[in-house]
Order: structure tokens, then C-alpha cells, then sequence
């Protein structure tokens, strides 16, 4: 059975593992714990993962954004990251959610499960008409998660496609 729970401290064991083994950024989902110790997990990057969701302690420039862990069973198999609304930066570019699924396991349909209940989420907190993502043109596989969820291409450039899905 595969689904979302929030970023939380009783979890921290496999939280800290599927963090530790993904990638620092690849293909723009960027994974603020690489390289961390399990103390720096604990008492830094999963306090702040708690915290954006509240809207405490956000830097300049960021808005809330709460962290969701995928899981499958008893595993975690991918994060999802959704923002609660957008700045300009973020409507220019990574939109409302971002995710990243374990290498190991691409390709079963675990992306477009956890987009699909990750959007469930959004409609009920994001305030815009619709929820913004983008997607490097490097990935077509997230493209087609993205359009399986009822996303369009809304425009693009070099790098990037720049999605929509009505709420």
C-alpha cells in the first residue's frame, strides 16, 4: 500500500536513510540533507522540514512547504516537497512541488501514485487557480507522471517544461 505521511520524528531512522541516499540535485529536485550526519539530520535538516510546513523559522525569498515522505509498506521510496503558495521565483520556475523517487525504484509507478495523492493535498491548501510544477527536458519520464496527474505544458524554454494542472 503506498502513502504520504509528513516529514516527523518518529520516523527519523528511514527518513535519514532515503535522504542520505539521494542525490545532492538531479534533475533540479535538490536534497538539502546530502551529505549530512545523522546529528545534523536530526537536529537541523528535520526540524526545518517540520518547521517550513508551519511557516516557521522560512528564510528570505521562501514560503511553507511541507515535506512528504512516500512510502510503500514499510518503506520509504520517494520524498515530494509542496509549496503552500508561490513568489515570484517560484511561479517563474519550480512552481508547487517538487519530488524524487529512489533510483532503485523508478519506473514502478511510484511517481505518479505519490503526485497523484500529493495533489490531493494541494487542493486544499494552495490558494492559486492552479498548481505550477516544471520539468527538465532531460526527464521525460517525470513529463508523462506529470500529464498522467492532468498536467499541461504551459510553456517552456531551453532547459525547462513549465507545467499546470487545474485544481
Amino acid at each position: 500500500m503506498v502513502y504520504l505521511k509528513e516529514a516527523n520524528t518518529e520516523d527519523i531512522e528511514k527518513e535519514y536513510e532515503f535522504i542520505t541516499n539521494c542525490p545532492e540535485n538531479e534533475n533540479g529536485f535538490i536534497n538539502g540533507g546530502y551529505g549530512c550526519s545523522a546529528e545534523e539530520f536530526k537536529n537541523n535538516i528535520l526540524p526545518i522540514q517540520i518547521n517550513y510546513s508551519k511557516g516557521i523559522g522560512l528564510k528570505e525569498g521562501h514560503v511553507p512547504e511541507t515535506y512528504f515522505y512516500l512510502w510503500d509498506g514499510d518503506n520509504i521510496v520517494g520524498m515530494f516537497k509542496m509549496r503552500h503558495c508561490l513568489n515570484e521565483a517560484l511561479k517563474n520556475g519550480a512552481g508547487h512541488i517538487g519530488y524524487g523517487i529512489k533510483k532503485d525504484c523508478r519506473g514502478k509507478g511510484y511517481a505518479t501514485e505519490g503526485l497523484k495523492l500529493v495533489l490531493e493535498k494541494a487542493r486544499e491548501i494552495v490558494k492559486e487557480d492552479e498548481i505550477y510544477m516544471s520539468v527538465s527536458k532531460n526527464n521525460p519520464a517525470s513529463l508523462r507522471v506529470q500529464i498522467k496527474n492532468g498536467a499541461y505544458i504551459h510553456h517552456e524554454d531551453e532547459k525547462e517544461f513549465y507545467t499546470r494542472i487545474r485544481k
